[in-house]
């Protein structure tokens, strides 16, 4: 992670909004969360203002964002942080940064959906409107959405850094479901729409279902499978098949397979930054864990039936 260099308090934010969107200036404005890329402040009850502080890539994510939520924003049925102002770099801040609707609702890393079957086909409503064949010129992925099997190193890498660690109790199972699914034919229909970062921060819950979806710096086209990954990161025990049922048109099985793949890609990341956030290491966030975890735990239990 790298410090955008610039402290990020509530007077730079007033100033920035002063200087570019007067008309904002006096909402009430506190803290809404630190993520990983951006800083999220909310603006108002209706708003909210993003700025990059960690990384070097979330100046282009947010311009990507405004480009093309809005576009696709309406033909969604959960709510999603849609741009409405861009701001751009300055003296007083050297990167851009949005204002964008605010989304209620809590992380799923915090408040997990615990309404199995409505929130399986929330999910598959939700991806069923969003993936829909992507323009020419849509931004490609950043190492997802691609071939399964061009991730390998990276899959042996993480699986075996977790395993030293103590955080995987069966790697053999693990590298089972991913070496099947990287065996599975390649996707062979249009590049669709794809959030292409999906796991339990990024989708919010209410009253244990999904409410809301945010961050949408990776969107891009690409397989859809890498999405569909969603079905084990984010859904309780026994809800898969509820969203494979509802998400239309209905996966085939090699997708199906290709899907369980990003899965343990995303579960060994979650599982790493979890372990990271207990144990008080920069980037770490102890609510990723158990997440991570129970979906390691659901894909792997196939392999011993």
């Amino acid at each position: 992670m790298t410090a955008t260099g610039t402290d990020i308090t509530e007077e730079l934010i007033r100033d920035l909004l002063r200087e570019q969107h007067p008309d904002l200036t006096d909402h009430p404005l506190r803290l809404g969360a630190r993520g990983w890329d951006n800083q999220l402040w909310r603006l108002g009850d209706d708003l909210a203002v993003r700025l990059p502080w960690a990384t070097q890539s979330a100046d282009a994510l947010l311009r990507k964002e405004h480009a093309w939520l809005p576009l696709l924003a309406p033909d969604l049925p959960l709510p999603v942080p849609v741009p409405q102002r861009l701001g751009e770099p300055s003296e007083r801040f050297p990167r851009p940064w949005i204002v964008t609707t605010w989304v209620p609702g809590e992380p799923a890393d915090r408040a997990p959906a615990t309404r199995a079957a409505e929130a399986a086909v929330t999910l598959a409503a939700f991806l069923t409107a969003l993936h829909r064949p992507a323009p020419d010129e849509a931004p490609a992925g950043r190492g997802r959405g691609g071939r399964l099997a061009d991730t390998a190193e990276h899959f042996t890498r993480e699986l075996a850094s977790a395993t030293e660690l103590g955080l995987i109790p069966d790697p053999d199972a693990v590298r089972a479901v991913w070496e099947d699914a990287a065996a599975a034919p390649e996707w062979a229909g249009p590049a669709l729409w794809l959030h292409g970062d999906l796991h339990p921060a990024n989708v919010l819950t209410t009253n244990g279902t999904f409410s809301g979806v945010i961050d949408f710096g990776d969107l891009f086209a690409g397989d859809p499978a890498c999405d569909l990954a969603a079905a084990w990161i984010l859904l309780p025990d026994g809800a898969a098949d509820r969203f494979h049922d509802a998400y239309q048109p209905g996966p085939d099985a090699a997708t199906l397979r290709r899907a369980r793949g990003w899965a343990v890609l995303r579960a060994l990341s979650g599982i790493h930054i979890g372990d990271a956030g207990v144990h008080g290491r920069p980037g770490g966030k102890p609510t990723w864990g158990p997440p991570a975890h129970a979906a390691l735990r659901r894909l792997t239990a196939s392999v011993h039936q």
